[in-house]
């Protein structure tokens, strides 16, 4: 879903030739009510539940990591790396995820992966309702993969973590499925805001991967949660940016046009690595044994990579902030870099349980700064910044997500431009080489499609009086069916092309509708059709109005179960003026259509046209 915001038309109040109606006041910029006060009352607890999420998986990480490298009880944080267990290492990732493949097999599958992707099932399929199983499991086993040494991050866990207790907190009350669709994303972006202190890029991937909408009824809420758990990671987990750096300067053009550089190969980085993860996962698919040992198999990949490049293991938070701050050169940049990708690729693809941000924060800052090293300015931190928010803009098909994220993990305020350039060259080349990003593949393999591009909606921005039919059908109601069928078969201009005709009475007053189909019953009643069409038709009748908004037409031909609707003047009811049928409406869709799709050039092209300037001759050619 490529987040892509149009900007609105501007729907005039169409009114009609010699009346004095006036246009609705109804129709607003926004369709929320006070119901979002409610949400926002009740995303509070979920900000609060998501905060303590993420305390608990963290610390549960680092008992469980305690445990399987250093052989004591303790809560306190220790890198994998710093491990003596030699070559007894290579066991305990393969012991983690044999664990994790039983708990998947006897307690539920749908804590395989890295979170997100079964966030958005539930949101899309499942009407945002979650399994209290999978609430319970999805971090215990997320915290055993990171802790014996996964390659993973804790967010996508948390995300799914927070999520499932804000969906299980909405179901206590009488809400519809968005607004628990709501409070679960509610709980996801709490669960991220409190891990990592960015509580505005959580609101952000809330609208560019989860909430499909931008309205005020789900973002506020959304936000008020993530504030809340924003607030409470301070007692937590500790105040201040998680990743601080020395800020850089004011970057100029030779920076700027660098980070386009940098952001452009980080996406085709995304594209290799997002085709390598799926390949592993075919590989996977091919294996003739059960499911449930695959993660034990991955796990051997990154038992050897453990071995080889210690790095590579666990949530690699430290790894990622040595990055930033330019700590990591040369070879160790090479064999980072191509360790952790194949690491987490077949990790990953094995179907085990972990995030995928962390990871991608590794791969993009060390491909970012193994980049800087030939670049004529700035340092191996800054284009490691710039890496990783691209790999993210591209990765994730999420720019802004990842432009302020990597700036609130940091607060290098002046790394805004380039971050921005960075996330949205790595955008740019991943959607031209990718059909699907690395979270939409897995729903897209399991027959789900995902369309990531927002627009407004057509019908919200039309009236009826933009579209409807201005030369009405009508006829008299004491015309018989007969009379009326025989004008239909003779091929009447205004009768024929219609469904549905109007009724009126002798002072052209609307009285009602009749329908062929109305027609071919009261023939089969009574074939000489002798019965008016008044008594064949209907006289209860739904009606619309030149400036109501098309989506409230249609919304009343659904609910009413009809397919047209006579337009009448709210201060003239009996009076009609137009006709709304469903071809009227597929007619406003094709001429959006046309507005997307037709290419012409304006009154300003003038001797442009066939002009030696390469670009306009380019674009003329691909019309």
């Amino acid at each position: 879903m490529v987040f892509k915001l149009k900007i609105p038309m501007v729907a005039e109040a169409q009114t009609v030739k010699g009346s004095s109606d006036v246009p609705s006041d109804s129709l607003g910029d926004y369709r929320t009510d006070r119901r979002m006060l409610l949400l926002s009352v009740l995303a509070i607890p979920i900000g609060v539940i998501g905060a303590a999420v993420a305390k608990a998986l963290l610390w549960l990480i680092a008992v469980i990591t305690n445990l399987s490298f250093f052989h004591r009880l303790s809560a306190n944080t220790l890198l994998p790396e710093n491990s003596r267990l030699g070559w007894w290492l290579l066991l305990v990732p393969v012991a983690g995820a044999l664990i994790i493949g039983l708990m998947a097999r006897y307690g539920s599958e749908k804590i395989r992966g890295h979170g997100i992707p079964e966030a958005l099932e539930a949101i899309l399929l499942g009407r945002s309702l979650i399994n209290p199983k999978v609430a319970i499991l999805k971090p215990l086993s997320s915290a055993i993969s990171i802790g014996t040494g996964g390659p993973f991050g804790a967010e996508g866990p948390i995300i799914m973590t927070g999520g499932a207790f804000g969906s299980l907190f909405a179901q206590f009350f009488h809400l519809s499925a968005a607004e628990r669709k709501t409070l679960l994303v509610a709980g996801a972006a709490s669960g991220m805001s409190a891990v990592f202190a960015t509580p505005v890029a959580a609101v952000l991937l809330a609208v560019e991967l989860l909430l499909f909408e931008w309205k005020p009824r789900s973002f506020i809420p959304v936000a008020v949660a993530s504030l809340v758990a924003s607030i409470l990671r301070v007692p937590l987990l500790g105040a201040g940016p998680m990743f601080p750096v020395f800020p850089h300067g004011v970057m100029g053009t030779g920076e700027l046009l660098a980070a386009l550089l940098v952001g452009i190969t980080v996406g085709f980085g995304s594209w290799l690595l997002t085709t390598l993860v799926y390949a592993f996962e075919d590989l996977f698919q091919k294996l003739p044994i059960h499911w449930m040992w695959w993660p034990a198999l991955g796990a051997v990949v990154v038992g050897v990579g453990g071995l080889i490049e210690p790095r590579v293991l666990g949530v690699g938070y430290d790894t990622i902030h040595a990055l930033m701050r330019g700590q990591l050169l040369g070879e160790v940049l090479v064999g980072l870099l191509i360790a952790k990708a194949l690491v987490w690729s077949v990790a990953l693809g094995s179907g085990t349980s972990g995030g995928v941000l962390a990871p991608l924060l590794i791969i993009g800052g060390a491909l970012g700064a193994w980049l800087g090293q030939w670049l004529p300015t700035g340092d191996p931190g800054l284009w490691a910044l710039i890496g990783m928010g691209a790999i993210m803009g591209g990765t994730m098909r999420s720019p802004f997500t990842g432009t302020v994220f990597t700036l609130e993990l940091t607060h290098d305020f002046n790394a805004l431009p380039a971050l921005f350039i960075g996330s949205v060259a790595a955008l740019g080349v991943t959607v031209l080489v990718l059909r699907r990003s690395i979270l939409t593949e897995k729903l897209a393999r399991r027959g789900q499609h995902i369309a990531r591009e927002y627009s407004v909606d057509l019908f919200e921005m039309m009236r009826v009086g933009d579209v409807m039919d201005r030369q009405v059908p009508m006829v008299p109601a004491k015309m018989t069916v007969r009379e009326l069928s025989d004008r239909i078969a003779k091929g009447d201009s205004t009768i024929s092309k219609r469904q549905g005709t109007l009724i009126v009475d002798s002072g052209q007053k609307l009285t009602g509708i009749v329908t062929r189909g109305d027609l071919v019953r009261a023939l089969q009643g009574a074939p000489a059709g002798n019965l008016s069409v008044l008594e064949a038709g209907k006289t209860k009748l739904v009606v619309t109005y030149p400036d109501e908004s098309l989506h409230d037409a249609i919304a009343k031909m659904l609910r009413h179960g009809v397919g047209r609707l006579p337009v009448v003047m709210r201060n003239e009811p009996d009076q009609a003026v137009g006709y709304l049928g469903r071809g009227d409406i597929i007619a406003a869709r094709m001429r959006y259509h046309e507005e997307e799709e037709f290419r012409s050039q304006g009154p300003l092209a003038g001797d442009w046209n066939g002009s030696k300037f390469w670009p306009v001759r380019l674009l003329n050619q691909n019309q």
